[in-house]
């Protein structure tokens, strides 16, 4: 994340191992930040998203609630719990659609923590609306039940942003003020610096500063 003019730079595509649909979704994120915060000014950052150390073809718009909230927690400069995995697609309002496999995205997540150890902190997020596909095998339902692993369905970016940092998202009231320290509040006052500091190196410079 740096100064720009408002690209969101994806590597896979950049590198030929990104597919179309990947790509859209990214392009989508991009129109999602502008909406939300940079109506009134430039969006005037670069950001790039990459898979690291991943060598092979990228396709599909299931990561791209997760690069959203990778690039929010950036912004918000808060971490994001690393207990918690994330699939989902999003559209330019932030709303949550679903994707395909889940019940292999989630089951393979559980086996990975399981074999490691269950800690009662590891879960997965999940579009809410692909909650009429589960179908988990009966150890998942088991290990849910006994508040050892968690599911938790979203449906929007919002509620994703809360469960992943632990901080409220932060929504505008009927004036469109935004609760300080929120997320939203925290990725909007970073979002406005950026766009006053580039502006700023757009000025003509003045006499003084010229003869200096």
């Amino acid at each position: 994340m740096r100064l720009g003019e408002g690209d969101l730079i994806d590597i896979e595509r950049e590198v030929e191992l990104g597919g179309a649909i990947h790509s859209k979704g990214v392009m989508i994120l991009s129109s999602f930040l502008g909406a939300r915060y940079s109506r009134g000014m430039p969006l005037a950052l670069n950001a790039s998203l990459v898979f690291e150390q991943s060598y092979g073809p990228v396709e599909g718009d299931s990561a791209s609630l997760a690069e959203l909230c990778a690039l929010l927690s950036v912004l918000a400069d808060t971490p994001i719990r690393q207990s918690l995995a994330v699939t989902g697609s999003v559209n330019q309002h932030g709303q949550v659609q679903a994707i395909g496999a889940v019940n292999h995205k989630i089951e393979g997540f559980f086996d990975i923590c399981n074999a490691r150890g269950l800690t009662g902190e590891q879960g997965v997020l999940i579009p809410k609306a692909n909650v009429r596909h589960l179908m988990l095998r009966e150890d998942v339902v088991e290990a849910a039940r006994a508040g050892r692993f968690h599911v938790f369905a979203v449906s929007n970016v919002d509620e994703a942003i809360e469960l992943l940092t632990g901080v409220p998202a932060g929504l505008p009231d009927d004036q469109g003020n935004i609760p300080e320290g929120s997320i939203n509040h925290l990725v909007a006052s970073q979002v406005a610096d950026m766009s006053a500091r580039r502006q700023s190196f757009n000025r003509p410079a003045t006499s003084d500063q010229q003869q200096d």
